[in-house]
Order: C-alpha cells, then sequence, then structure tokens
C-alpha cells in the first residue's frame, strides 16, 4: 500500500480540565480524564470515521499517551466494531504527540492569567512555559515523529487510513511542520473543536492536500469588525454607527498596535500592555525602587535609589510559590533582624507588593482565561451579545 490515502488528526474530547481549569493544580495534565460529553464525542467521532472508510480499509492508529485522548481512542474504536477489517486495526502510543508541556501543576489563575499575558506579548510560537515547553520545543519533537511516519510509508503493507488521535495545538503544530507553515501563520491559526477531523487525502502526486479551511485569528477578528458595524448600522443613527465602529474597532487597534491582520504587518497577538513589565526576577522585586521608608530619613534621591536597589525581597507564599516549606523567604539580610526574624518594614513591603499586583491583575488580566477563549487570545471582553470588544 505505501502512503496511506487519507491522514486524519483528531483532538481528544472534552476533557475535565476543558470544563474546570482549575483542575490542573491538583491533578497532573497527563492523567485529565474526559467528561461524560468528552466521552459521547469520542463515540460520535468513531462514527464519522467509519462513515469515511471503506469496506476494504486498514486503520492504524497514533494516540497520545494521555489519559484523555487514550479514552478518546477508546471510544472512536467502540463504534468501529462494525468494519469488515475492525480486528486488523493497529493501535501504538505515541508519546511525542503529547500536549505541550505547560510545566508541572499549574498555578493559581491570577499566574496563569499573567502567564498568558506575557506568552501574547513574547509570541505564541517560542515562549517558554516555566518548568515546561515552548511551542518551537514541540516542532522539534514532531519534526522526528514526522521523520518516522516517512520510514514508515515506505512499507508496502502500511495502511491505508492513518489517525492521529492527539491535541488542539499540537495539531497545528503537526501542520505547521507538515505544510512548512510559518511562525506568523501558526500564531495566527485558532485550535480545532473538540474531536474535530483534519482530514489530509492524498493526490494521484502522492501529496497530501489539506481538506479543511482551517479557522484563523485575523480573520474572527474581520469577522467581529462586521458585527460590531452592522450592530451599529441598525441603530439607524449614523453619527452613533460612526462612534461605535471607531471605538470598539479603529480604537481598539489602534490601541492593539494593528492586531491580528491578514494584509497588515502580520503582528499576531495582543502586543505587550502598557506598563506591565514581564520580564526581571520571578514574582516581581523592589530594584530600584524609589521608595522613601521609616529608615530612609532625609537621604538623597540617590542615596535611596543605591538602598533600595540592594534589596530583593521575592514576593512568595501564594498558592503557585514559596518555599517548600510554605513558610516566608528572604533573600537579602537586611530584610531580617539579628534573630532571623522579618522586621515590620520588611512585612509591610511585602504586603504592600501583593496588595499592588493583585490590584495590577485584577486590573490588566480581567476576562481572560485559556487559549481557546477568543477573549485571551485576542486580548478582547466579550459583551452581552456574546461579541468580542475591545478593552478600553
Amino acid at each position: 500500500m505505501g502512503k496511506p490515502r487519507l491522514i486524519i488528526l483528531v483532538r481528544h474530547g472534552q476533557s475535565e480540565g476543558n470544563k474546570n481549569r482549575a483542575i490542573h493544580q491538583t491533578v497532573p495534565d497527563h492523567r485529565v480524564k474526559l467528561t461524560d460529553v468528552g466521552m459521547q464525542q469520542a463515540k460520535d467521532a468513531g462514527s464519522k470515521l467509519l462513515d469515511m472508510l471503506s469496506p476494504t480499509d486498514t486503520v492504524q492508529f497514533y494516540t497520545s499517551p494521555y489519559v484523555r485522548t487514550r479514552s478518546t481512542t477508546e471510544g472512536m474504536l467502540s463504534s468501529l466494531s462494525t468494519h469488515p477489517n475492525f480486528d486488523k486495526i493497529k493501535v501504538y502510543e505515541e508519546p511525542r504527540l503529547r500536549e505541550q508541556d505547560f510545566g508541572n501543576f499549574q498555578p493559581c489563575s491570577a499566574e496563569m492569567t499573567r502567564m498568558w499575558h506575557e506568552r501574547a506579548a513574547y509570541g505564541h510560537f517560542f515562549y517558554r512555559i516555566p518548568n515546561g515547553e515552548s511551542a518551537a520545543d514541540a516542532y522539534d519533537r514532531i519534526a522526528g515523529f514526522n521523520e518516522t511516519l516517512f520510514r514508515q510509508f515506505e512499507d508496502p503493507d502500511f495502511p491505508s487510513v492513518l489517525v492521529l488521535v492527539t491535541h488542539g495545538l499540537m495539531t497545528r503544530i503537526f501542520l505547521m511542520k507538515w505544510y512548512h507553515y510559518s511562525v506568523e501563520y501558526f500564531e495566527d491559526l485558532r485550535n480545532i473543536n473538540h474531536c474535530e477531523f483534519v482530514v489530509m487525502k492524498r493526490d494521484q502526486n502522492n501529496k497530501f492536500v489539506l481538506q479543511n479551511k482551517l479557522r484563523t485569528w485575523s480573520a474572527y477578528q474581520a469577522e467581529q469588525r462586521k458585527l460590531r458595524a452592522l450592530a451599529a448600522s441598525e441603530a439607524n443613527d449614523a453619527n452613533e454607527a460612526t462612534d461605535a465602529v471607531d471605538v470598539n474597532g479603529l480604537k481598539d487597534d489602534k490601541k492593539a498596535a494593528a492586531l491580528v491582520s491578514a494584509t497588515a504587518d502580520q503582528s499576531y497577538g495582543p502586543p505587550p500592555q502598557a506598563g506591565i513589565r514581564y520580564g526581571g526576577c520571578p514574582y516581581g522585586c523592589n530594584h530600584g525602587r524609589m521608595v522613601p521608608n521609616a529608615t530612609a530619613g532625609t537621604h538623597s534621591a540617590a542615596k535611596l535609589q543605591r538602598e533600595n536597589s540592594r534589596k530583593h525581597s521575592l514576593i512568595i507564599g501564594r498558592d503557585c510559590g514559596g518555599t517548600l516549606s510554605g513558610n516566608g523567604s528572604d533573600a537579602d539580610a537586611e530584610d531580617a533582624d539579628k534573630s532571623g526574624n522579618e522586621t515590620e518594614t520588611t512585612k509591610r513591603e511585602r504586603r504592600e507588593r501583593v496588595e499592588l499586583q493583585a490590584a495590577e491583575a485584577k486590573r490588566d488580566c480581567e476576562g481572560l482565561s485559556d487559549d481557546d477563549d477568543p477573549a485571551v487570545r485576542l486580548g478582547l471582553g466579550v459583551n452581552g451579545n456574546g461579541v468580542a470588544v475591545g478593552k478600553l
């Protein structure tokens, strides 16, 4: 047979993590299970695959080793039992198809929101998740997997249909490598839905032609602009319509430094938000803070600068950080008295930093969730009609 006639990529069904993101704080990502809805989606996907197969087709599955992808594969297989070659179906576990590593247990939602903002500012492809991977890292292992497939395709007995059960981001990474997409186009691609098929069909030239029209963020934004303009025009007030489009569209674009546009400068994703400093020390520090304190007295600004720059008090004690014992930790002996205990000044400064960071997180990151949410990916809010609008 050689090359299969079809390569089908399938995203897993709805998982408990998709339904409740907080579960990632207590359950390792690879152990997150499917919901009942996700299991039904998997069975429905199997029925869909059955309709696509001819009686003579043979099938081979590769599945990510995560629980949710294994369960999706099992659900699909349960719907294929009536196929004439069901007993010849091959199923292999392939760790290189696993999800991008987002670190170990995920931190609190406020820290995750900050991290998503940082990733959007840095770039989705190159940003490396703390203790995890970047999409570029995942690209490297997918490249190795593709080479394995090319060698296997030389086997004349290779099955006629290849099914890859994987994850949303890994589907995009696979397509990026296979079709030589640019980094910019990868970052413009949206996730496929749960148990959605991406079909690659071999043509007469032995080339695999993509059968799907992929969804992009640039197209999504263009659609949202049209919806905003339509809603404004229906108000039958020309001035109001113009203002609405300007406020929700043009000004938002200017503020966001020309968000995704198919004809613009290819600056996909939201740019860094003004006033947010993503680099520097973990969890923030007070390097160079020009803040007078109880010991400052009448010191000059230069001396205040020098004294503050020596301090390096980490913000600790959050549910996503701190020492292993859960106790406070200071990086500078100046912050403790002779007994090693925190001084009142240090406690007050740390409390102020925590309160300031919480206020900034609420102001700058409100309404964002994960990469599947358009509001997160584009840095937008959503109005009562479900239309994404720019945050002003």
